[in-house]
């Protein structure tokens, strides 16, 4: 799912957007000001935003400004109604996807929203910070939003809170084992595709949770890993 935020000060053009967007099975957020939308953006995770030009107050420019510097990896597309050239041209040179001219179909929204989807998001759960380091910024480079557990319980809260398309899970962790991890979320309903990871200690053990699961033995390679991980968020997308 989609998470957009529309920053409009015509209700009735934001609303009717926001009820074609909902209707494909995105989530909508709707912001009346520039003021209004930065401290949303400031609270929540957006993957997509649709900025109008003129907004009350903080125009939509200088908001979209804002928004680059509390997330610079933003994806914003401004719209407007009126002939604002400069401030257009402000946007686009601060790195916005481009403009919409009002009116618009909104079918070019969901359009944009195909191609403008939110990175795969990994939970690392894993208590070994030399592994942990080495791992991330490859996950990272590759486009996945990782996010990252040194327990059991951390894990476990994180995968109960958060939206996960992908659980990379090793064995050996404290508090709580990877298997007793694997089997509380089943009990809650919020298994995701998993790939475990293992030293070889456990090689012998779990082996129902091995036969559901992919299985890595340290060390391995990271051409490995991805290709494990792509096919996992695979299922999780489709599934």
């Amino acid at each position: 799912m989609t998470r957009v935020l529309i920053v409009d000060d015509d209700i009735d053009h934001g609303e009717s957007l926001a009820d074609v967007i909902e209707m494909r099975g995105h989530g909508v957020e709707m912001a009346k000001s520039g003021e209004e939308a930065i401290a949303l953006f400031r609270d929540q995770d957006f993957d997509f935003v649709l900025m109008d030009v003129k907004l009350p107050g903080m125009n939509g420019v200088d908001t979209f400004l804002e928004l680059k510097k509390i997330r610079p990896d933003a994806r914003v597309m401004m719209m407007t109604g009126y002939s604002v050239e400069q401030l257009v041209a402000q946007a686009i040179e601060g790195g916005a996807l481009g403009v919409l001219h009002k009116p618009f179909p909104a079918t070019q929204i969901l359009e944009l929203l195909v191609k403008v989807k939110p990175p795969s998001r990994v939970l690392v759960a894993d208590d070994d910070p030399d592994f942990v380091e080495s791992i991330v910024p490859i996950l990272e480079r590759c486009g996945y939003d990782v996010r990252v557990a040194r327990t059991g319980a951390e894990a476990l809260d994180k995968m109960l809170a958060e939206q996960i398309d992908c659980l990379l899970l090793d064995l050996r962790m404290p508090v709580m084992s990877g298997a007793e991890l694997y089997a509380r979320l089943m009990e809650a309903g919020r298994t995701v595709p998993t790939v475990l990871v293992s030293e070889g200690r456990e090689a012998s053990e779990d082996a129902k949770l091995r036969e559901t699961c992919g299985m890595l033995f340290k060390p391995f390679d990271p051409n490995a890993l991805l290709a494990a991980i792509e096919i996992a968020v695979l299922q999780s997308r489709t599934g």
